[in-house]
């Protein structure tokens, strides 16, 4: 079925009766019940804060809970002077969806800017509604990013993969492409809303990284804004993240494919404005099982070895080979092969149009390998250490593009 709005008739009757706001705070939601009410709290406090003056509407945009998260919000007292809604959104099930309603009530309400936070954040301050909406209202900015203060294993997908591909293809240093908590201007919401795409995976699962390459590749100005550490139900790399791994992965290279024209012009990378929080800290630690990474990395290995050899460049596979046969103390998966693996996967993936999800699938011990060879390099090193490792991986990226576009082209003959 096709949707034209994500808006159901109660809520677009409500948005109605509110007529019009300067600043929407945004809070996708599915079963979340133990962290809803926190979220609200600080959102309430942080728009009381910092804008007292302004018509101010906090979202909930709930994917049908089966908990009581959309009782928890509705319960949750708010400053008198804001307007609260609290909507089931329509659409395929997925944030892609949540969010598109929350753009068209955005569009709707005529706001000036329009704020996202995850429903799941325990770290999440009221200073959090000021960093991402101040550059929208005051220094003109289209698209806020996030930047946070993480630990060194947190975040692997990104900063073994998004980070590195989003900045060497369309040349911006946008930190966390996938964060979940960014703000944009009223225009920008009528640009995504406009998009065909809500019908297709962006609506499930592909719609950080969806807006993040749009706002680069249509000319909006970015920035980001440091919003401090990020606490949220952190998940185990090997146990959580292969099904995230395929379906980030698979976002990403759809877009490469609507975008080759833009991005093979690119060379190089430019960094962008930070606002927000200045502090330094070393973050709360984030468990890794090293053994069972490789352990999943060793038995993908003896499953998909000749299917990666027949993918694979020879150089990339004997390397992968090599690292098969190694011990946890002694692991390692070289960055300049990661580079070359990860880019080989965007061409071949390019050049399959079916059974693509089935290569994903093959694909995902390998990241699980890289995972683990990050693990190892970066074991003694504080969080801020770690961070050149990450910054030295992007440029190599950077480096080897012409490898790609190379690939990219002999596939697509």
């Amino acid at each position: 079925m096709h949707y034209n709005t994500a808006l159901r008739a109660y809520t677009a009757k409500r948005i109605e009766e509110i007529g019009s706001a300067d600043i929407l705070v945004g809070i996708p939601c599915f079963n979340n019940e133990k962290t809803i009410g926190h979220v609200i709290q600080m959102v309430t406090h942080g728009l009381a804060a910092h804008y007292q003056n302004t018509r101010s509407v906090i979202f909930i945009a709930d994917g049908g809970s089966t908990d009581d998260s959309r009782d928890v919000a509705r319960e949750f007292e708010i400053k008198p002077w804001q307007e609260k809604i609290v909507s089931i959104y329509r659409g395929p099930g997925g944030k892609g969806s949540a969010l598109r309603s929350l753009f068209e009530a955005a569009y709707r309400l005529k706001v000036k800017a329009c704020a996202m936070v995850d429903s799941d954040l325990r770290s999440i301050t009221p200073g959090w509604v000021k960093y991402l909406i101040d550059p929208v209202l005051e220094k003109g900015y289209q698209f806020v990013a996030p930047v946070y203060v993480r630990h060194k294993w947190d975040g692997t997908i990104t900063n073994n993969i998004v980070y590195n591909l989003t900045r060497a293809l369309y040349g911006k240093r946008i930190r966390q492409p996938i964060g979940g908590d960014f703000a944009l201007s009223r225009d920008v919401a009528k640009y995504y809303i406009d998009q065909d795409v809500w019908d297709t995976d962006v609506a499930r699962f592909g719609v950080d990284i969806w807006m993040t390459v749009s706002a680069v590749t249509r000319g909006f100005r970015i920035c980001q804004s440091n919003l401090g550490v990020k606490i949220h139900d952190a998940k185990d790399p090997g146990q959580h993240l292969g099904p995230m791994f395929r379906q980030v992965l698979s976002a990403l290279f759809s877009s490469m494919e609507q975008n080759t024209t833009f991005w093979k012009q690119i060379k190089g990378s430019e960094p962008l404005e930070i606002f927000g929080f200045q502090e330094k800290f070393e973050p709360e630690p984030v468990q890794v099982n090293l053994d069972g990474l490789i352990e999943l990395f060793k038995t993908g290995y003896a499953q998909f070895s000749s299917l990666w050899k027949d993918i694979l460049s020879e150089p990339s596979f004997e390397e992968i080979t090599n690292a098969s046969k190694m011990d946890s103390l002694h692991f390692h998966l070289p960055t300049d092969v990661w580079v070359r693996i990860l880019y080989e996967l965007a061409a071949t993936f390019h050049a399959w149009t079916i059974n693509r999800s089935k290569l994903l699938d093959l694909m995902t011990p390998l990241y699980f390998a890289r995972v683990a060879s990050f693990v190892r390099e970066s074991w003694d090193m504080s969080s801020d250490k770690a961070e050149i490792l990450v910054e030295e991986q992007a440029l190599k990226f950077e480096e080897q593009k012409d490898y790609l576009i190379r690939l990219w082209d002999e596939k697509s003959a």
